[in-house]
């Protein structure tokens, strides 16, 4: 499967509409690898804006035990916690006719990010390339868990990253594990998914900030970017 030929900016007039379109083009580019390949990787953002994508995305026909789901970033919290990642796409997205698709953990209940990242390298890497990657965006133009005042930022921006690096962002907030940008870039279909005014000015912020400062914008150039007012 080709890569995305270059940016993409697609406004939709409400939430309801960009969920439900990302959703079907999702799906049809898992059916089409699966048709093709035999096989599909997807990687999804954790948090509660993808949820009503998830709810639709659950119910396409295609050959859900195909496929292999994971989370491009996860929480390090038990998956009772409700900031647990995990727990939100069991509940959204591996249910219905997705319940037959393959999960790939990154949360592994080791005591630590730093101990449950040694645990989970080496399947993460030979789980790539993905096929379908689905980002979200902070307005502090973060994606996944590559924040960019993280001393692990760098790290996992270069070329020749691990699949999957942790990241300790500060300001109080859990550690994490993300899959490094080598690894989201290995991604057939990069999809970004961003609602509201402020995330559109982030994301205009973005495209002319170093990726330094902009995690996000390491993805931009391949990506499709898909938003929506509140």
């Amino acid at each position: 499967m080709a890569g995305n030929q270059g940016m993409t900016f697609v406004a939709y007039e409400s939430k309801t509409d960009l969920m439900a379109v990302l959703a079907k083009r999702v799906a049809s580019e898992l059916q089409i690898a699966t048709s093709v390949l035999g096989r599909a990787v997807l990687s999804v953002p954790g948090g509660s804006t993808p949820a009503p994508m998830f709810d639709q995305l659950c119910q396409a026909d295609l050959a859900w035990d195909q496929v292999k789901v994971m989370l491009g970033d996860e929480r390090w919290v038990p998956l009772e916690s409700d900031r647990s990642n995990t727990a939100m796409i069991k509940k959204h997205l591996l249910v219905r006719k997705a319940e037959s698709a393959h999960y790939v953990p990154l949360y592994n209940g080791a005591e630590t990010a730093q101990e449950g990242a040694i645990g989970v390298a080496a399947t993460i890497e030979d789980t790539l390339p993905l096929t379908v990657a689905v980002l979200g965006m902070g307005t502090d133009m973060h994606t996944a868990s590559i924040f960019p005042g993280a001393p692990e930022r760098a790290a996992a921006q270069a070329d020749d990253a691990p699949a999957v690096v942790t990241m300790t962002p500060g300001d109080g907030l859990e550690d994490r594990i993300t899959l490094s940008a080598r690894a989201l870039l290995s991604a057939a279909r990069i999809h970004v998914l961003i609602v509201g005014d402020d995330k559109k000015v982030a994301y205009e912020q973005a495209l002319n900030t170093p990726i330094a400062q902009a995690p996000i914008a390491q993805f931009l150039p391949r990506a499709t970017v898909h938003w929506a007012p509140k």
